[in-house]
């Protein structure tokens, strides 16, 4: 049963239901469309204004839903066109084709000359105004390219098959198997041409939106994931064990009397081998964000999120039972990666902790290079929690091979300057050195060189692992004990701006237009997901929660201003900050001020499981895109957007004025709601505020 539609919001309401009641749907409404067609044609297409107690206001046509159906991008769609009009059609489209091509090329000639002929002296007041045109003239001939393509281009997407169902481009452990890829080396991430889909992925038959935060953390539907329930009933890790199977239900607890260690003595265990009271001393300790590797299903991260510690887990790409995407259910930060034979997409000197249980890493292997990138991005002070069958315990050492492993990790810890701090059954913590000056008086020959400076890349991307100590170069080298403990850390100094090459204006400027911009996103959110709600005729909307959103991808963070407004807002989100690399690399910045995020080209898939995140926030990404000349189309990028996007998640994107038309019309092609929205103090920018509908595949019963 279709649920109401949105106040105030023409167009229709959010979708659900399985493909045959949407397709069935759809049939029906392009009758409608093709009847009101001509008649829609002729009416105006001016906006109506809607005011929204804030900045912005709703744009929408007088009779959108069917208008912008046959009308994208101000072009209007007919019918295919008959066997009598092809060979015109076909000699149309090869005169515009060259059109297009003359055009380009003299514009372009032109272009160069009138840039070369420009002085020194008379460059610098043009140059921001030809870069605009720049943007005009790239996404102008984007459209003519649609065009050119014919009636065809303009239809909606297609839906992906059952298979694409859990789909995560560029990890094929198959694949790899086939090629020869071993020890570990299989679940290698590997982007290609037949990486993306091109299609829609359909959220599974029993799919249900997931609780609300923080119930949502202990408590998620089993038809949300893909794990079968006896992988639920052999889960054999700590962090997994907290696991029960509840009919359709996971339940997580963190105190559970039928296992002996559960996670909360567990913390409780590794701040006293640190040397403080309990875990809640952490933050005072210099600790704010974690990396959990093989995280089990986030149980110790979703402990510590209370305690103002932020963990990142970070796993294997797993077909079925996946850490990974669990973790992510529970609305808990996590990303596939591994470091088998590549660097983690994070710059050196990144994470305060890094915590490693039953993960399944041969730690003993490949001449310690495992350690060696762990000690990469650990920060100096930082702490490295290791729990293994190995460690130095009565048992392990009776075990010959065990007491071996266990010598050679014990020396290579040494040679690497990190201080064992102590050592309770199979847990050990070690701590990375403060000072620099350890490594010089290493023995000669002992333990791994220091990288030169020239190897020593501070935010690689997927780069082969280094045999050599990384960090040391950068001018992030700040102990843990010297910097903010959080909160204070997210609000850097101007002396720690200048090592970023950040100026303390732009910076304190930048958080405070997000601290409007996110007030302002949520009073424009407010009526949209209150619009299913009943009301009393006269009564304003009420205020939307707090945890209306949990998972937040950021998918061009700048400075994680985004990120720190919703924070000072209160509210109970975590956001993965993704730099681009095609853009400027603040990331370092965004960490240093203990937020999580990576690196990450746009051009391929995100390396994460579909159907992971509430709200995807793009600021300007479009343009930067274009700019860069990506080899990918906007279509693409959108398509990865809808893999990632939970069913009736958000989408905001701010962008000029022509990529947002542009945007429009792909967006009502995926079949998302989608509506512009002005912004009063910027008449060159606007948003497009989208929500992606609940579409079920069909189950196989009868």
């Amino acid at each position: 049963m279709s649920r109401p539609l949105h106040r105030g919001v023409s167009g229709g309401g959010r979708l659900s239901g399985n493909v045959q009641d949407y397709l069935e749907d759809s049939q029906m409404k392009i009758k409608i469309d093709k009847e009101d067609l001509d008649k829609s044609s002729k009416t105006s297409s001016g906006h109506v204004s809607l005011s929204l107690r804030n900045p912005f206001q709703f744009l929408f046509s007088d009779n959108s839903s069917s208008k912008q159906d046959s009308i994208e991008n101000g072009f209007v769609l007919s019918d295919p066109f008959t066997p009598t009009l092809r060979n015109r059609h076909m000699l149309a489209l090869l005169l515009l084709k060259l059109s297009l091509v003359v055009i380009v090329i003299l514009g372009l000639t032109m272009s160069f000359l009138w840039t070369i002929s420009l002085t020194p002296a008379s460059r610098s007041p043009v140059i921001r105004g030809y870069r605009r045109l720049q943007e005009q003239l790239v996404s102008d001939l984007w459209d003519i390219g649609e065009l050119s393509l014919g009636a065809t281009r303009f239809k909606d997407s297609e839906f992906c098959s059952l298979e694409y169902e859990n789909f995560v481009p560029c990890f094929n452990v198959t694949e790899n198997l086939e090629l020869g890829l071993t020890e570990g080396t299989e679940f290698d991430r590997r982007c290609g041409p037949m990486s993306k889909q091109n299609c829609l992925i359909l959220a599974p038959p029993k799919y249900k939106i997931p609780h609300r935060w923080p119930t949502g953390r202990d408590v998620i539907w089993i038809d949300n994931v893909k794990i079968t329930a006896q992988e639920v009933l052999l889960s054999g890790s700590l962090t997994k064990r907290m696991m029960m199977l509840d009919e359709d239900q996971i339940s997580f607890s963190f105190a559970s009397s039928m296992v002996d260690d559960n996670i909360e003595d567990y913390s409780h265990q590794i701040a006293e081998m640190i040397g403080l009271r309990n875990e809640s001393y952490l933050v005072q300790a210099g600790v704010r964000t974690v990396l959990d590797i093989g995280c089990g299903y986030g149980s110790l991260g979703a402990h510590l999120f209370p305690k103002q510690l932020l963990t990142m887990c970070i796993a294997n790409y797993e077909s079925s039972g996946s850490q990974v995407e669990i973790a992510l259910e529970r609305g808990l930060p996590a990303i596939v990666g591994s470091f088998a034979s590549k660097q983690l997409p994070f710059p050196s000197l990144s994470f305060d902790m890094i915590h490693s249980a039953w993960d399944g890493v041969e730690w003993d292997k490949k001449d310690g290079i495992y350690f060696i990138e762990v000690d990469r991005v650990l920060r100096p002070g930082g702490y490295f929690v290791w729990t293994s069958a190995f460690a130095n315990t009565p048992a392990s050492v009776r075990d010959k091979e065990n007491f071996k492993k266990w010598d050679f990790v014990h020396n290579f810890a040494k040679d690497l300057c990190w201080e064992l701090l102590s050592q309770q059954d199979k847990t050990v913590v070690w701590k990375k050195p403060s000072k620099k000056n350890c490594y010089a008086s290493r023995k000669h020959g002992s333990g791994p060189l220091i990288c030169k400076e020239g190897r020593d890349v501070e935010s690689p991307y997927y780069h082969p692992l280094e045999a050599c100590i990384g960090g040391t170069h950068s001018r992030r080298w700040i102990p843990i004990e010297e910097r903010n403990n959080w909160p204070s850390r997210a609000t850097l100094s101007s002396k720690e701006l200048a090592v970023y090459g950040v100026l303390p204006d732009d910076f304190m400027e930048d958080n405070i237009n997000w601290k409007s911009t996110v007030r302002d996103y949520w009073s424009l959110l407010s009526p949209l997901i209150f619009s299913d709600h009943p009301k009393r005729p006269g009564d304003e909307d009420p205020i939307p929660p707090d945890y209306m959103v949990r998972n937040v991808l950021d998918m061009n963070a700048h400075f994680g201003g985004f990120n720190s407004a919703l924070l000072d807002a209160r509210k109970s989100v975590w956001v993965m900050n993704v730099v681009p690399t095609s853009g400027v690399n603040h990331l370092p910045l965004i960490l240093d001020r203990g937020f999580v995020g990576a690196l990450h080209d746009w051009c391929e898939a995100f390396p994460t499981y579909p159907r992971t995140y509430d709200m995807v926030h793009a600021d300007g990404l479009l343009s930067l895109q274009t700019v860069k000349q990506s080899h990918c189309s906007m279509l693409d990028l959108f398509y990865e957007i809808d893999r990632l996007l939970r069913p009736e998640g958000w989408v905001i994107l701010r962008d000029t004025t022509s990529l947002i038309e542009s945007a429009r019309a792909i967006a009502h092609r995926l079949k998302w709601e989608a509506r512009v929205v002005e912004i009063e103090s910027n008449n060159d920018e606007k948003l497009l505020v989208c929500q992606k509908p609940l579409i079920r595949s069909q189950t196989n019963s009868l």
